[in-house]
């Protein structure tokens, strides 16, 4: 056991440097060099250390740190229900699955169930070595020491996209001020509502849970935070402004927080900006999406340096009567103006992966040579022991020329949890992960991108890959049978096994 600290940003985390101790991992970029499972199969129980079944939904990536796994799961209910706003936060052995102890963590919101964009226990924990925080999205924060002592609440809303990270002491989480409606959606009557009522960033002490700023400028709900450092030393964060459900936050764009203080150090406003992404910062520059464009923002003066468009002239490498072939196209673009899938896309070294808003394709761009390429992916693998597997393949419905996901043939999640009751209040939520959802942030273990998809796919990613064809992909993995394997939760990683959080069940990867 040791200080861990990386040059990514100042973390001061007393866990083992192989741990994953927040949503982003142990440097704050979703990345681990630590070794992990490549291949593997919870529908066929090949690699599989563990499982424990879970009683009731819950989505939140698990964390590990010191030997222990925390996570969270909503409050179990008695019958099939669509809505909820009380969590249970867990503390498991992590290298047995054994349960050490669990805490309610009462809610005042209702949030809709098993959402395809998060619920109230989407949040991931936090821990530093020697307290845990949990957030219940429906408006609670608790942190407890490691052996379950409650140590601080407060009654703060947050939202379920948030991923709260630690900064030099202070616990950093997505502060919302306006609530959701009785039917757990969020409305869009708060569109013009005053810089009071903005969702933002928010920095408590960790030893206490005192308020130790709030960032000046207003973030969108949907966004994934993650914490880094510039050239010049300066621990930042970008955030954005910009989406559905008409978010106040005033102007769309991009903004530059300083994590000491939460001051704006700079602002890019972005006409009809999609702000629900992450953020990363590479050789001086911040890269994100913005309609068809893939944008280079300089990190310290907040200015564009590179345009590159990701459907003009692009490589795409897809299936054509059950073969593969690549040539170049032009993509149509979404009539919504979103061509990334929400919260799926990930900087890593000189390749921006994300996932396509209107097909299941994996894409990357070249930041440095300003290529793009696509790859299409199946929408589902089916595993039945005794049967060979099964790829499902988008196929585009007869006469129609969109190319929308909606109606696909692929086995939908049955959104039921472990006891048989079925937990949702999305329709969305049934479909195949691909189009309309905030997807799980895809993370990295060595050489290997790991994108899990909502029904329980998750596809491993060679990261040396030349070129993004069928080479590309090293394994197609499970967490369960299809239908029954409903997830929002990023892969984490820590001593060599890898850990996933489904509907029904907590699973670790590997031996």
């Amino acid at each position: 056991m040791r200080f861990f600290i990386h040059a990514f940003y100042c973390i001061t985390l007393i866990v083992n440097a192989t741990d994953w101790p927040q949503a982003s991992g142990p440097t704050g970029n979703f990345s681990s060099e630590s070794r992990a499972p490549g291949k593997w199969s919870v529908a066929l129980d090949q690699n599989i250390a563990w499982k424990l079944t879970l009683p009731e939904t819950g989505q939140s990536t698990p964390v590990i740190a010191n030997g222990k796994l925390f996570f969270t799961t909503l409050k179990p209910v008695e019958k099939d229900s669509a809505l909820g706003k009380d969590i249970v936060a867990w503390c498991c052995d992590a290298a047995t699955g054994k349960v050490l102890w669990q805490r309610e963590i009462i809610g005042k919101h209702p949030l809709r169930l098993s959402g395809c964009f998060s619920d109230s226990s989407a949040p991931p924990a936090v821990c530093d070595g020697k307290r845990v925080v949990f957030l219940n999205a429906s408006g609670r924060i608790t942190c407890f020491d490691l052996d379950g002592k409650e140590l601080w609440t407060q009654p703060f809303l947050s939202v379920g996209r948030a991923l709260p990270f630690l900064h030099e002491g202070k616990y950093v989480f997505t502060r919302q001020i306006y609530p959701p409606e009785a039917n757990g959606n969020f409305p869009h009557k708060y569109a013009d509502a005053p810089k009071q009522m903005w969702t933002q960033l928010q920095a408590l002490n960790i030893l206490t849970g005192e308020i130790l700023w709030t960032s000046k400028c207003g973030v969108n709900m949907g966004i994934s935070t993650m914490p880094q450092t510039r050239f010049d030393g300066v621990n930042v964060a970008v955030v954005g402004r910009g989406g559905g459900h008409g978010p106040p936050e005033r102007p769309f764009g991009i903004s530059m927080i300083d994590l000491q203080n939460g001051e704006t150090l700079w602002t890019l406003p972005l006409t009809g900006f999609m702000a629900t992404m992450s953020y990363r910062l590479n050789k001086g520059q911040v890269h994100i999406f913005h309609g068809g464009e893939h944008l280079s923002v300089d990190e310290m003066t907040g200015q564009i340096v590179k345009r590159v468009s990701i459907i003009e002239n692009v490589s795409v490498c897809r299936m054509k009567d059950g073969l593969r072939g690549t040539q170049k196209e032009n993509l149509v673009a979404s009539k919504k103006k979103r061509m990334i899938t929400q919260c799926s896309n990930l900087l890593v070294g000189k390749h921006h992966y994300f996932r396509s808003y209107i097909r299941p394709w994996l894409g990357r761009v070249d930041i440095d040579k300003g290529t793009v390429e696509y790859l299409e992916l199946p929408l589902q693998i089916s595993r039945v022991p005794g049967k060979a597997d099964e790829l499902r393949w988008f196929v585009l419905p007869s006469g129609k020329k969109s190319p929308g996901l909606t109606a696909q043939a692929f086995a939908p999640n049955d959104m039921k949890n472990s006891r048989g009751f079925k937990v949702v209040g999305d329709k969305r939520s049934h479909g195949s992960g691909w189009g309309h959802i905030a997807s799980p942030t895809p993370s990295v273990a060595g050489n290997h991108l790991y994108i899990p998809v909502m029904n329980g796919t998750v596809f491993a990613i060679d990261l040396k890959a030349v070129e993004l064809n069928e080479s590309a992909i090293l394994s197609i993995n499970d967490l369960g049978p299809v239908g029954r394997s409903f997830t929002r939760s990023s892969i984490s990683f820590a001593d060599g096994q890898a850990f996933a959080h489904t509907i029904r069940e907590l699973v670790c990867i590997g031996e």
